[in-house]
């Protein structure tokens, strides 16, 4: 990169994390925070594929508000069942600013989740933590940031991400209505509705070219991967269009 392109792209980070503190200021919910600061890291961060926060409640329990797409909360889940990860790390009150890996099937500190991670196809984590040295009643977090590619994650990334999770501490800090209940509320409503568009584009796959279940997602997360938009969206465009001959 040019000394030329770095000033570009510094003057176009800048813009955007100033619109993207108006719109964290002008949020109403916590929900609503943690939305704009997953979307702006699914647009911002080199090499992000899939993102998404996990939240640790007082009682040590971990949870995913919010995710750019359901199989985001997958992995953060295996995550949880296990213990081990990035997200449960960088999540803890007195965890690490950041835990990044570039080859999650290989990695040793994660004999459990990484195989699991690459099973599903992603082969890099960046995770940042949100809230560091969070106390009760307040709740400590990580954004969570996943690529297809080994090595999706370079130097540059990592210091974006660690400046937009800086932005989400702070506008979470101010944010009154940090409630669990609220966050599960949002959670179950965009589940629900993600799940619902794939399951449909699916099904209209399995259909009309004879796939099976696990072949018309993995086209449909090929055409995501292939087009950079989110998996969901390919699925609306899908379920949106009329039948051929129609």
């Amino acid at each position: 990169m040019t000394e030329i392109d770095g000033q570009q792209t510094i003057r176009a980070l800048a813009g955007e994390f100033a619109h993207l503190t108006l719109l964290l200021i002008n949020a109403r919910t916590t929900a609503g925070v943690l939305q704009r600061v997953v979307d702006a890291a699914y647009r911002l961060v080199p090499g992000t594929e899939l993102a998404s926060i996990t939240l640790r409640s007082p009682d040590g329990r971990f949870h995913t508000p919010v995710e750019t797409e359901p199989v985001a909360l997958e992995l953060d889940q295996v995550q949880y069942d296990t213990g081990e990860g990035p997200c449960v790390s960088a999540a803890q009150p007195d965890g690490p600013a950041y835990v990044r890996s570039e080859d999650l099937g290989a990695d040793p500190a994660w004999p459990r989740f990484g195989p699991a991670a690459a099973r599903h196809g992603y082969h890099s984590v960046l995770s940042t933590a949100v809230l560091p040295d969070a106390r009760p009643p307040r709740l400590s977090g990580a954004l969570n940031l996943y690529s297809t590619r080994p090595g999706g994650f370079s130097e540059d990334a990592q210091d974006v991400a660690l400046l937009l999770s800086t932005h989400a501490s702070l506008a979470l800090a101010r944010t009154e209505t940090f409630t669990r209940a609220e966050l599960q509320a949002a959670q179950l409503r965009q589940a629900i509705d993600s799940r619902d568009v794939i399951g449909q584009a699916k099904g209209i796959l399995m259909q009309r070219r004879g796939l099976t279940a696990d072949e018309a997602f993995a086209l449909l997360r090929r055409t995501s991967q292939r087009l950079n938009v989110k998996l969901t969206e390919v699925a609306e465009a899908l379920t949106a269009r009329p039948p051929t001959g129609s």
